[in-house]
């Protein structure tokens, strides 16, 4: 790691010059960012996280972060003696999870997201999916990998049935920044837990973003022998599934990415939160810092 403060001020200045192609392409285009995984965990790695979406602010884009929360769950639940069921990489989600999942989602984490922007010097505004109407949702019927004949329940788990823009579109219009937490709600106005991959995609679908970022705890989408694979076209990745390259909790993440690509979304990147300033890294100069998923 080179000492920033021995960079000589030119080589500064054309640090920066080199990202003004970038900056132009993308000014006033949407970013929609999921913020998950251990660079929501380590809070060196949480301002560097508030600086890059305060920065691309300032210079022209629109960020929209999507949270998750797993870990934060995973405390509060094993607080109450409650232990944490996965099926398929999805939450089985009781009355009492949803509770839970509810408080700690749009309580406490999104907060510390929006506490944090704004530390930064940003205006971050936190919603769920209540606000404005935006998430609608419907019990996910989730059919067995192995057999089709066998339906989970997995209780209070969401499927996304139609999301509603306009708020965050008045938001991003007034130089706020929307922070949103992966709560639906049904048409009984009961709550839904929903995968924050899966919102995530979805959003950038809506809002016809420029990219949908996906900050996680590993490097990217790696092969069968760990290297990371940095340029992927939805063809490959239907590959990949087939022969149980992307399995566990990838699963949504890139079931996901691959919607939004298909649906108009330009560029998908799977990035490594663990790497300061990953996002800036990937959107501001052509090094690959993950894995970009095209749409063909």
């Amino acid at each position: 790691m080179t000492d920033l403060l021995s960079i000589a001020p030119r080589d500064k200045a054309e640090i920066l010059a080199q990202a003004l192609p970038y900056i132009r392409k993308f000014h006033g285009k949407t970013m929609v960012i999921k913020y998950g995984g251990n660079a929501m965990t380590d809070p060196a790695l949480q301002a560097d996280f508030a600086e890059d979406v305060v920065l691309l602010k300032l210079v022209g884009m629109n960020p929209v972060v999507v949270h998750g929360g797993g870990p934060q769950i995973e405390t509060a639940l094993n607080r109450l003696g409650k232990k944490g069921e996965f099926i398929q990489g999805m939450r089985v989600t009781d009355a009492e999870t949803m509770e839970v999942v509810e408080w700690v989602l749009a309580g406490e984490v999104q907060q510390d997201i929006v506490g944090l922007i704004n530390q930064a010097g940003g205006k971050a505004v936190g919603l769920t999916g209540r606000d404005g109407g935006m998430i609608r949702a419907q019990k996910l019927k989730m059919v067995d990998n192995k057999n089709p004949a066998i339906e989970h329940d997995v209780g209070q788990v969401g499927d996304i049935v139609s999301i509603d823009p306009s708020v965050v579109k008045a938001l991003q219009d007034d130089a706020f920044i929307p922070v949103i937490s992966p709560i639906g709600f049904g048409e009984n106005n009961e709550s839904y837990n929903i995968n924050a991959d899966v919102v995530a995609s979805k959003l950038a679908t809506v809002l016809q973003a420029e990219k949908l970022m996906l900050l996680t705890n590993t490097p990217g989408v790696l092969d069968k022998q760990g290297n990371l694979l940095t340029d992927l076209t939805a063809r490959e990745i239907d590959a990949l599934f087939a022969d149980g390259t992307i399995s566990g909790g990838m699963l949504p993440k890139i079931a996901g990415a691959l919607d939004a690509a298909k649906a108009g979304v330009h560029a998908v990147h799977i990035i490594d939160g663990r790497v300061p300033h990953a996002m800036l890294l990937e959107i501001l100069t052509d090094q690959a810092y993950g894995t970009m998923i095209r749409s063909h």
